[in-house]
């Protein structure tokens, strides 16, 4: 990956947390993943691309949405989710 930094908004942060329990900046965690999976999050897209980061952080699997503004990641939401689990699981071969 190339350097890139992080962005977000600081009440949407806040409302991820309250909702999802996690914080974008716990978040950033997903992308150094070396199994990560990147996929086009066609549902949410407005005027930019956006997309999901799907990796190992901590004990689980966390799903990112973000988009990137030059090498600038923003961050829209994050959880441990169960479809990115999933995703994670089938494309990287884990069988539990």
């Amino acid at each position: 990956m190339t350097k890139s930094s992080f962005e977000w908004d600081e009440k949407k942060d806040k409302e991820n947390q309250a909702k999802h329990g996690v914080s974008f900046s716990l978040a950033q965690y997903a992308f150094l993943d070396a199994h990560r999976i990147i996929a086009e999050d066609v549902n949410h897209r407005t005027e930019e691309d956006r997309f999901y980061c799907i990796g190992r952080v901590g004990g689980g699997i966390m799903t990112v949405r973000f988009t990137y503004r030059g090498n600038v990641i923003r961050i829209y939401g994050a959880g441990y989710w169960r479809k990115g689990r999933q995703i994670y699981e089938e494309q990287n071969k884990i069988h539990e």
